[in-house]
């Protein structure tokens, strides 16, 4: 059955129509599923699009990998980065999601709203939203990480924020040493500028992520950008410009 729009869409449209009716957003995700035709949000995702973008990007990801993943807000940062974190868990390993941005049970009703429920992945899932979170406070929790972990941090410029951190560049030079070394991928959620005009491009690119202070984006392996649930690779070696 052809939706009416992409899934990242219809997900943005569930949530803003649980807050105008301040219901939950499962009831929202289910309504949305019935306009399109299915009994629940379970079912519209499992049978409309039984390949998602989340299974491309997944596929094309190895081990020491580091991903930026951007867009603006409200176009579907977040959710991908956990239909990531899920992909990762179906193929056996664990999925880390560090945040200072969401509670616990805001990532769960992320989960949720693409189908999801963590207790199905026998505690493969980890959430961490210490006030903590920096590089140096990543690798000492990850230090025992298995191999093949996927790691989600929210969000880039976030490690950047307090002083008594070291610059955002040294961050995350360390970060890509250390998935190197024991076989981590590393998903970073970044901000877009505001001077990004999507009148004049669809898509934001890298010279659109948003950088208070230097950052060398060819550290990154795989760049992702989003725009109205679609997505576009671009290869984080070009350069900014």
């Amino acid at each position: 059955m052809r939706l009416s729009a992409p899934v990242h869409f219809l997900k943005r449209r569930a949530r803003l129509l649980s807050r105008r009716e301040s219901i939950p957003l499962h009831q929202a995700l289910d309504r949305v599923a019935a306009s399109e035709g299915f009994d629940d949000w379970g079912l519209l995702v499992t049978k409309a699009s039984p390949t998602t973008a989340a299974d491309t990007m997944f596929a094309r990801l190895m081990p020491g990998d580091l991903v930026l993943l951007g867009a603006r807000p409200g176009h579907g940062k977040t959710l991908t980065s956990i239909e990531l974190a899920v992909e990762a868990m179906r193929a056996g390993n664990r999925a880390v999601f560090f945040t200072l941005e969401y509670t616990l049970a805001d990532v769960l009703d992320r989960f949720r709203a693409i189908g999801a429920e963590p207790a199905q992945f026998d505690g493969r899932f980890e959430f961490d939203n210490s006030d903590a979170i920096s590089a140096d406070y990543i690798v000492s929790r990850l230090g025992s990480a298995p191999r093949g972990t996927l790691v989600v941090i929210d969000y880039l410029q976030l490690l950047d924020q307090k002083r008594e951190n070291p610059e955002l560049m040294v961050q995350v030079r360390k970060l890509k040493s250390f998935a190197r070394d024991i076989g981590l991928i590393m998903v970073f959620i970044s901000q877009i500028d505001r001077s990004y005009d999507p009148s004049k491009k669809p898509f934001p690119n890298l010279a659109d992520v948003r950088l208070p202070n230097p950052l060398d984006l060819a550290l990154f392996d795989k760049a992702y950008f989003l725009n109205k649930g679609e997505i576009r690779f671009q290869a984080a070696t070009q350069v900014r410009g």
